[in-house]
């Protein structure tokens, strides 16, 4: 659970629709309505009329239908919806300030927001709609019918937030719909990692695990440990795979030495996800985790190990934090997902988002892996039979231009690999926010006692952004009646 200072009260009498199903979940200490909006499915052509049963979150508390607010408007990422409203405390922390209206909508073919009643498979036909464009205009359509169904929010301006791939979406909806969206908070939003230098995000990896020891043992042992575990994989006779189906538990043991692959991309994903998860209080957003994480791992890994067996047995003590720290694991599930949306995030890695990856083993602690833009196309069309457009998003958005941009404020925790695709420079009115000791999107978490000073400033500038947004967006608009065409 977050650990939260604001304590949600339940919803006023006032509905924003009558016709919502109420679905709140029980263990969270947020309250919010569930409803529904029958979007477009292709916004940007004629050849159908279809539509999908999009998914999205509200709270009114706040909302003053006599005096009405803005409208805070959460930009879904590839997953869940409750999962991020849950995890965005800081839109619940500061909606009472502003009067706020709360709307978490979710992302198309995520959670239940399903085109063609869930049944997509791999089919290119039905695949295609899944893009981010196709989601920043139902973000727009959402927002537009929310006005219409309430004429007294139509002249609220609507402020996006977002982090992650959220905050990239928040970014995009202010450049791509700047008359619906008066200003966009994004957190950690990797905007240019399209164009980033492939080896950045592991070498901040890299950084986080060396100074977490004094000595760096903590990451020289974990680039160690890739060949430590193939030599026990080779051992003849499989004692070394005996010995790694006792030692770390596995749930499915090794038969082979080439299953010992499994456990490299398990281990690779587990490292960069602490990393990124590495906030200063205790957390459970994918797994359960200590505050501090890195250093509660690599608190494993100080010393100096002579033996294949004893660097791995540290791996193991180190790996136990992240998929056991509640203590109810009984073995080591190499197969099981974070059941946020990597299946659906795989083809749009495979189509628009293509963000290159690499790994020399030298300057990071990973296995040395170059980027190969040509095999990844091959396997993204053996996948996903579809042919990436790697210059697609930079084409669409951007990147790092945003000379046009404006009332955007781009937030970035240097504790945070997706910093290496981030704003860390101001453009105009596009604002940076540096946050030394953050992780990812920190600053979009609810306010802790353990938060850095750090932190806690970059949320006082970004009210500050808010606040300012709102008063010109009043101003301009002189409360004239939103035109509905």
């Amino acid at each position: 659970m977050l650990s939260v200072v604001l304590i949600i009260s339940e919803v006023t009498t006032y509905r924003i629709l009558k016709t919502h199903t109420e679905t709140r979940s029980k263990e969270s200490q947020y309250r919010y309505e569930t409803a529904w909006y029958n979007n477009t499915l292709d916004h940007f052509s004629f050849t159908t009329n279809a539509t999908f049963p999009q998914k999205y979150l509200y709270n009114d508390t706040w909302w003053d239908n006599d005096e009405p607010g803005p409208i805070f408007l959460y930009t879904g990422n590839e997953g869940i919806i409750e999962a991020f409203a849950e995890n965005s405390g800081f839109m619940w922390d500061i909606a009472p300030e502003f009067k706020a209206l709360l709307i978490f909508a979710e992302h198309r073919y995520y959670g239940e927001s399903l085109p063609f009643g869930g049944k997509i498979g791999k089919d290119p036909a039905k695949l295609g709609f899944l893009t981010s464009e196709q989601a920043l205009a139902d973000f727009a359509e959402l927002i537009n019918y929310i006005k219409i169904k309430n004429p007294n929010a139509a002249n609220s301006p609507v402020i996006a937030f977002g982090g992650s791939y959220g905050g990239m979406l928040a970014a995009w909806f202010r450049i791509k719909y700047p008359h619906v969206c008066a200003g966009a908070i994004a957190a950690s939003a990797p905007v240019a990692q399209f164009t980033s230098p492939c080896d950045a995000f592991g070498r901040i990896v890299t950084s986080d695990y060396t100074a977490a020891v004094a000595n760096g043992t903590c990451s020289q042992n974990i680039r160690k440990s890739w060949a430590a575990l193939d030599r026990l994989a080779n051992q003849t006779n499989g004692t070394g795979l005996d010995w790694i189906n006792k030692n770390l538990k596995l749930c499915t043991p090794f038969t082979h030495r080439t299953n010992v692959t499994l456990l490299k991309n398990y281990l690779n994903e587990m490292w960069t996800n602490i990393a990124m998860m590495d906030y200063p209080y205790p957390t459970s957003f994918l797994v359960p985790l200590p505050g501090n994480p890195v250093n509660a791992v690599c608190s494993k890994l100080e010393g100096s190990y002579p033996t294949d067996p004893e660097l791995i047995s540290h791996i193991s003590e180190a790996a136990s934090i992240y998929y056991n720290f509640s203590g109810t694991a009984k073995c080591l599930n190499l197969a099981e997902t974070d059941d946020i949306g990597a299946d659906m995030w795989n083809y749009q890695a495979c189509s628009e988002m293509v963000m290159p990856f690499c790994y020399d083993g030298v300057n990071d602690m990973f296995e040395a892996s170059k980027w190969d833009v040509n095999q990844f196309s091959k396997d993204c069309k053996r996948d996903w039979n579809v042919v990436p457009r790697p210059n697609m998003a930079n084409l669409m958005y951007g990147g790092r231009d945003l000379e046009a941009a404006s009332n955007i404020v781009f937030s970035n925790g240097l504790l945070d690999p997706w910093s290496s695709g981030g704003i860390l420079k101001a453009h105009g009115t596009v604002v940076t926010v540096i946050i030394p000791e953050g992780a990812h999107h920190l600053d979009l978490r609810a306010s802790n006692p353990g938060d850095p000073q750090s932190v806690i400033d970059a949320r006082k500038t970004e009210r500050k952004y808010i606040r300012k947004w709102i008063t010109v967006a009043n101003r301009n608009l002189k409360r004239k009646p939103y035109f509905i065409p």
